[in-house]
């Protein structure tokens, strides 16, 4: 029985640490693998992140009622009602077409272009509900203009501003 246990004692004390360095060799390579993985995947989401930060860069600036006008063709053969209705309808489908972008912004910047977009709609409505009787689409469009540029820290910018922070925190 002594004899057995010569044998079989050093045998099981090279087998536990075979197996503890083998062990660890496994655990420290598939934490390299996943560390490796985990880099790559960075990168690209770090991609797909700045092309959602563009694109809502792109909204807020689009959504400006100055660039939205310049894009109305056929501003004067418009009522202040149907432009009224055009640039919300505008602002609505910038927003909209631009909602998963959400996903790669962080939830404090993604309430800010939210307010932003509510405030620009009710900008919209109130500068055409204090525009007098009869006034034409172009003095809605003057008045909204030069209200908007007077305003200072417009909802746009100040969501603007917020995303370039976050943007620069990513650096």
């Amino acid at each position: 029985m002594l004899e057995v246990l010569k044998y079989t004692l050093p045998s099981l004390i090279v087998l536990f640490g075979t197996w503890l360095v083998m062990y660890k060799i496994f655990k420290n390579e598939s934490q390299k693998r996943a560390w490796e993985l985990k880099k790559t995947t960075q990168k690209e989401i770090n991609s797909v992140r700045l092309r959602a930060y563009e694109r809502l860069a792109l909204v807020l600036e689009r959504t400006v009622p100055e660039h939205m006008l310049l894009e109305m063709t056929n501003l004067n053969q418009m009522t202040v009602t149907q432009v009224q209705q055009h640039l919300l309808r505008t602002i609505r489908m910038e927003f909209d077409h631009n909602m998963s972008q959400q996903i790669y912004v962080s939830e404090e910047l993604w309430d800010r272009i939210i307010r932003a977009r509510d405030e620009l709609g009710a900008f919209v409505n109130t500068i055409a509900i204090q525009l007098p009787e009869g006034s034409t689409s172009l003095d809605y469009a003057k008045t909204l203009t030069s209200a908007y540029a007077l305003n200072g820290d417009t909802p746009s910018a100040l969501a603007l501003d917020a995303l370039k922070t976050e943007v620069k925190a990513l650096w």
